[in-house]
C-alpha cells in the first residue's frame, strides 16, 4: 500500500472514530463538570434533613432479650444478627434483625424499647409522619406511593422494601423514602440528585443498573478511546514531511 493511501485510510479512520468517541467525551465532561460544580450536602438533601433530638440517657429500656423471646412465640428465632435502638415518631424502638437460616431470610421486627410490646409495620398515616419529622422545610405533602419492587433505573433502587415514598409540594421536588419494616428514613430524593443520577449514568455507561463501572460497555470504549488516540498518534508521524537537506 502506498503511504499516500496509507495516510488517507488512517485520516478516515481516526476521523470517524473522533465522532463517536466525542459524543462520549461530551457526556463524560458534561457530567465531570456538573459533579464538580455541585454541593454534595444539597445533592443527598442533607440540608432538608430535620434536626432529630436525641433520647434522653435517663430513660428506662427493656432488656431485648425479653423481646425476643415474644418473637420466638410467632416465629423461628436461631440467629441474631443486629440489635439497635431508633427513635420512631418520638418513642424509642428496636429493630431486631434475626433469621431462621444463618445466610438467607433476614427479618427484622420492631418492639416499643420502653414496654417490650412488639409492633407492627409502618401503616400510611405513621410513614407519612416520619417523613414529615425528618424533612425540615415546611412543605405539604403533594403525593405517597407504596414500593414493594423497584427496577434499576429508580431512584429507590437497591433499597429496603417495602417502602412509601412520600413526595412534597416544594420547589426541589423532593421525596422522602421510609421503609415500612424499618421504620426509618432511606432517602432523600430531589431534582439536583435526579440530574447527578442521569448523568452519572451517562458517565458510568451502565444503562441498566446505572452504578457498575466495570460493565463492559465502558471498558470496550476506554480501549476504543486508546486506538483513536494511537491512530491520531500515527496520524501525526506519517503526516510528516522530510526535511529538505540544503
Amino acid at each position: 500500500m502506498k503511504k499516500a493511501e496509507f495516510r488517507r485510510k488512517i485520516r478516515k479512520t481516526h476521523r470517524w472514530m473522533g465522532v463517536i468517541l466525542g459524543i462520549q467525551f461530551l457526556f463524560w465532561t458534561v457530567g465531570g463538570l456538573y459533579f464538580s460544580w455541585s454541593n454534595m450536602d444539597e445533592v443527598h438533601g442533607d440540608h432538608q434533613k430535620a434536626h432529630i433530638h436525641p433520647i434522653g440517657s435517663d430513660i428506662k429500656l427493656v432488656n431485648p432479650q425479653d423481646i425476643i423471646q415474644k418473637i420466638k412465640l410467632k416465629d423461628t428465632v436461631n440467629y441474631i444478627f443486629d440489635i439497635r435502638l431508633i427513635q420512631l415518631l418520638s418513642e424509642p424502638v428496636y429493630q431486631i434483625f434475626y433469621s431462621k437460616e444463618h445466610d438467607r431470610g433476614k427479618k427484622v421486627q420492631l418492639a416499643y424499647a420502653t414496654s417490650g410490646e412488639l409492633r407492627s409495620p409502618l401503616t400510611k398515616k405513621e410513614a407519612t409522619e416520619v417523613a414529615q419529622q425528618n424533612f425540615s422545610d415546611d412543605a405539604k405533602v403533594k403525593n405517597i406511593e407504596y414500593l414493594t419492587t423497584t427496577n434499576g433505573h429508580h431512584e429507590y433502587r437497591e433499597s429496603p422494601l417495602p417502602a412509601y415514598a412520600v413526595t412534597f409540594d416544594h420547589p426541589s421536588n423532593t421525596t422522602v423514602y421510609v421503609s415500612s419494616e424499618l421504620g426509618t428514613v432511606q432517602k432523600f430524593r430531589n431534582n439536583k440528585w435526579r440530574v447527578f443520577d442521569f448523568l452519572w449514568m451517562l458517565h458510568t455507561m451502565d444503562y441498566q443498573s446505572r452504578d457498575n463501572i466495570s460493565n463492559w460497555l465502558l471498558r470496550a470504549f476506554s480501549i476504543f478511546g486508546l486506538l483513536t488516540i494511537s491512530t491520531g498518534f500515527i496520524l501525526f508521524f506519517v503526516s510528516q514531511r522530510k526535511s529538505k537537506i540544503i
